[in-house]
């Protein structure tokens, strides 16, 4: 099973940015995609991007598109998620998840495996 660890949460300022890692332990196949989500106190936890591990084709939320920027590297089985232009709705724990779809997808319940969380806190 895959197994994944996000890394990169941090405090910042309004306009600030940050990069979050999400490493997978086991191996990730070509049916594989991996997203990011977040849970704000008070919120559920809610799609942010995804990106297909073969392909490399990216989606986002409308709330982040421009700002955010997900991308992978094969080799190391690391997905990372470039936060651009912070705002403090952004804040957030940041989660990392895999789902073995074989398509991309923002739905929640297709994700099987989850990372721990990464705290991003956005003062303004």
């Amino acid at each position: 099973q895959v197994q994944l660890v996000e890394s990169g949460g941090g405090l910042v300022q309004a306009g600030g940015s940050l990069r979050l890692s999400c490493a997978a332990s086991g191996r990730i196949f070509g049916s594989y995609a991996i997203g990011w989500f977040r849970q704000s106190p008070g919120k559920g936890r809610e799609f942010v991007a995804t990106i297909t591990w073969n392909g490399g084709s990216t989606h986002y939320a409308d709330s982040v598109k421009g700002r955010f920027t997900i991308s992978r590297d094969n080799a190391e089985n690391t997905v990372y998620l470039q936060m651009n232009s912070l705002k403090p709705e952004d804040t957030a724990v940041y989660y990392c998840a895999a789902a073995d779809t074989g398509l991309w997808t923002m739905q929640e319940d297709e994700y099987d495996a989850w990372g721990q969380g990464t705290q991003v806190t956005v003062s303004s």
